[in-house]
């Protein structure tokens, strides 16, 4: 960081910055779960040595407070794979079923928001396209910070509601699906190759939610890759060229994904293994009526406190994966 060319790359070097922020978390982290574990020696000896209610109820609530600490720190350890520790795109798209289903979308993006501000991570909105009465028709977020696309990539897949319909008079029950896609956010270091003959760049009047425009020109930008077919949409800037630019990085992004599930699907293949890998496996259930539950069925970690997990209390469900695995 001392190099005076440090500052050439701007993305490089905010890249090294968080890498750099990240593993010293990690070591103050651990200095701080070692301070709190000889706190608790002194205070088990100090109850041994004297029976002492309020003491020993302080001693067991830390002992319960520095095991969820020790498991949060244990789960950072784990996501060491070649491109956990980078930022994550989100994108969220609604099933069939219009504005329930959009809706329900809304009720996701809320939930990730959360989720990340708890964190401490920084939420970019990318692009947003507002449903037609409510919620919205997709979105799509950056999340920045340190393992952000670690957490996250357990999140990938098809996410199912159970609910009374706010929106049916009936009152009747309502079943409505949002797919979730998660990607690493790449810099120009990853070999992922975009040939111009392949791809199609469109520019539009970007709006925000609620329809209002953010500005009166055609800054918006759409890039589609021909070959594949995968389309990625930003609209976050002013400036076409740094939307223009962001929409390469989501691309680099989408096309690695696709390059990763196709190299799964032909190790799937070698293995004989039946599953289907991809993005249209349902993953987690969200029951709000006849009963309060939230179950995640590759792991069956459940949770009855729905409105915990809308306001973004999903680690439960992120620590079980990994368990798993």
């Amino acid at each position: 960081m001392a190099d005076p060319s440090f500052w050439d790359n701007q993305d490089t070097a905010q890249g090294v910055i968080n890498e750099s922020n990240g593993l010293k978390e990690q070591v103050n982290t651990f200095l701080d779960l070692e301070s709190q574990y000889e706190d608790l020696e002194v205070s088990y000896e100090l109850v041994k040595e004297e029976a002492d209610a309020e003491l020993q109820k302080e001693l067991e609530q830390g002992v319960e407070s520095l095991s969820q600490a020790v498991s949060d720190y244990e789960l950072q350890l784990l996501l060491s794979e070649e491109y956990d520790k980078n930022n994550a795109i989100l994108e969220l798209h609604p099933g069939a079923g219009g504005t329930e289903s959009q809706d329900w979308a809304s009720m996701l993006l809320r939930m990730y928001t959360r989720w990340a501000e708890k964190k401490g991570f920084k939420v970019e909105t990318m692009d947003y396209l507002p449903g037609d009465e409510a919620g919205v028709k997709s979105v799509t977020l950056l999340i920045k910070g340190h393992n952000a696309y670690g957490y996250l990539k357990a999140e990938k897949g098809v996410h199912r509601l159970v609910r009374i319909s706010p929106f049916d008079s009936s009152g009747r029950r309502h079943t409505s699906f949002v797919s979730c896609e998660v990607m690493p956010e790449l810099d120009d270091s990853v070999d992922i190759e975009l040939s111009t003959e392949d791809l199609k760049i469109d520019t539009y009047r970007a709006s925000g939610a609620g329809g209002q425009h953010i500005n009166t020109t055609d800054s918006a930008v759409r890039i589609t890759h021909l070959p594949t077919n995968t389309v990625v949409t930003c609209q976050s800037e002013r400036s076409q060229i740094k939307n223009r630019e962001q929409a390469m990085k989501m691309m680099k992004a989408k096309l690695y994904q696709l390059k990763i599930e196709e190299q799964q699907r032909e190790l799937a293949e070698i293995r004989g293994e039946q599953k289907e890998i991809g993005w249209g496996s349902q993953i987690r259930s969200y029951v709000f009526h006849p009963y309060s539950m939230v179950k995640d069925h590759r792991t069956n970690y459940e949770i009855g406190n729905t409105n915990g997990v809308m306001d973004g209390e999903i680690d439960g469900f992120i620590d079980a994966i990994y368990v798993k695995h």
